[in-house]
């Protein structure tokens, strides 16, 4: 990905005028405020496309949590112009699969079709996107509720959210992507609808395309949709602006916090984390390093002292998520009981260790190199180019060219990495969240980090 220009934003974007940052890489934002950005790959034959659209749980209230992730499940319950069936039926016989996914800011729908598909993939997924009819709600809204079933019987996968509404308290990012059960039940059409008509806004939609693909061809696809459905909303139809559509939140509280989710499971399963950064944040790059000696490779500090050096977890690593405004930094470890106690007092032990000295040279050397091979190696995949440019655009982020990447990664020096370990590692400051069969043996295994006293007053149980 080969790029000598930056794209430092949109917002200077003309409409129905390219932008070129390279022969192969091209930005057009449209009268109606819909962004296409393409990447042309020369030697593919395949083109990865994807629409993406600004919400996801974030843009709900409490009384709608999980139709973002509902109405993602609705666009393929069949369209004006096309059934449920027949959607499948497509994609099959293009030798593709369809797919899409929700999130806490955005969601997307994506395929990846051989370049003479093109054409028919973007009728269809347009379709679904702009004029889904909702049919069948009741047969989908009974796997949704399958899918939170499933994912409630994951204790792995549920300790995430824990510790989410741990981080962030009664903001809208501590709550689950997937929604509540009670919610999904009750929602109809008509809510879905109005759902959609407020959020599925020109403005708000991003068409992303990599591979086998012309620029110029897929505007004027974009364009024959807009004007299609200019037709059918009537002129001086005034689409709300995002701002308009997005509920006003105020800024998490992370004062550190503790949730315990009682369940009977053999291993314990423990997450720490808290505070961390936007997805803008300049220090992104060295997160990232730091990440990798914490706790990001298999060389890394959590996971030889947990389970290389003492066989105390098979799963142990670190992450952060980075969204608009904040995000955050967490770890994670599954245990036994009879193991919990020594692998949080090892786990405790890296926190400070990371503080006080966060990487050697070597460390340094070692999770730079890793990164940059991660970067460059997921970006040979068309759908990776793809997922990138949508991302990015839709959420007004510079697209970096490779090399860019490595330089910013190249740049990142261990007085960074101290000054980031020193802010946002400090054990004290952190919330924990465990899902487990044993609450009190929780309790006594946290204290180690050292504040599980003083975290009493803020405690909240999740049940």
């Amino acid at each position: 990905m080969a790029r000598v220009a930056r794209a430092t934003g949109v917002s200077a974007i003309e409409p129905e005028r390219p932008v070129v940052l390279t022969a192969e890489h091209r930005i057009t934002s449209l009268d109606s405020g819909v962004r296409v950005i393409t990447e042309r790959v020369p030697s593919v034959r395949s083109v990865a496309l994807g629409f993406w659209i600004a919400t996801g749980s974030t843009s709900e209230q409490v009384s709608q949590a999980g139709i973002s992730h509902l109405l993602e499940h609705m666009l393929f319950r069949g369209t004006e112009r096309y059934g449920s069936e027949e959607i499948d039926q497509i994609f099959d016989a293009m030798g593709a699969e369809i797919n899409a996914g929700t999130d806490k800011e955005a969601t997307s729908l994506y395929t990846r079709v051989l370049d003479r598909h093109l054409e028919h993939a973007f009728d269809v997924m347009s379709d679904m996107i702009w004029h889904p009819r909702f049919g069948e709600l009741e047969a989908e809204r009974e796997v949704v509720l399958e899918e939170i079933a499933m994912y409630e019987d994951d204790p792995q996968d549920r300790v995430f959210d824990v510790l989410g509404k741990a981080i962030f308290g009664a903001h809208p990012l501590g709550r689950p992507v997937i929604g509540t059960a009670d919610v999904i039940a009750a929602v109809d059409r008509e809510q879905l609808a109005a759902f959609h008509a407020a959020r599925y806004q020109p403005a708000s939609i991003v068409i992303a395309a990599a591979g086998s693909v012309e620029h110029d061809a897929l505007v004027q696809l974009a364009r024959g949709v807009e004007t299609a459905r200019a037709a059918m909303l009537g002129a001086g139809a005034a689409p709300a602006t995002l701002a308009q559509q997005t509920p006003a939140h105020e800024a998490p509280d992370f004062s550190p916090r503790v949730r315990f989710l009682e369940k009977d499971t053999e291993q314990v399963h423990v997450c720490v984390g808290g505070r961390g950064l936007a997805r803008d944040d300049e220090r992104r790059f060295a997160l990232r390093v730091l990440e990798g000696v914490l706790g990001g490779t298999s060389s890394s500090r959590l996971f030889q002292e947990v389970r290389e050096r003492r066989g105390l977890a098979y799963s142990v690593f670190s992450y952060s998520n980075l969204y608009a405004k904040t995000g955050e930094i967490g770890l994670y470890v599954g245990t036994r009981p009879e193991n919990l106690a020594e692998a949080l007092s090892v786990v405790t032990a890296e926190l400070e260790r990371c503080v006080e000295d966060p990487a050697s040279e070597a460390e340094m050397t070692r999770s730079r190199e890793n990164l940059k091979g991660r970067v460059v190696l997921g970006l040979e995949s068309t759908g990776a180019r793809m997922s990138r440019l949508g991302a990015s655009l839709l959420n007004e982020m510079p697209i970096l060219s490779v090399d860019e990447m490595i330089d910013r990664v190249d740049s990142v020096d261990i007085e960074q990495v101290r000054a980031l370990a020193a802010e946002l590692f400090h054990p004290a400051q952190l919330s924990v969240a465990g899902v487990g069969p044993d609450e009190a043996r929780f309790r006594a295994a946290i204290e180690p980090l050292g504040t599980a006293t003083e975290r009493d007053g803020v405690q909240e149980l999740a049940r």
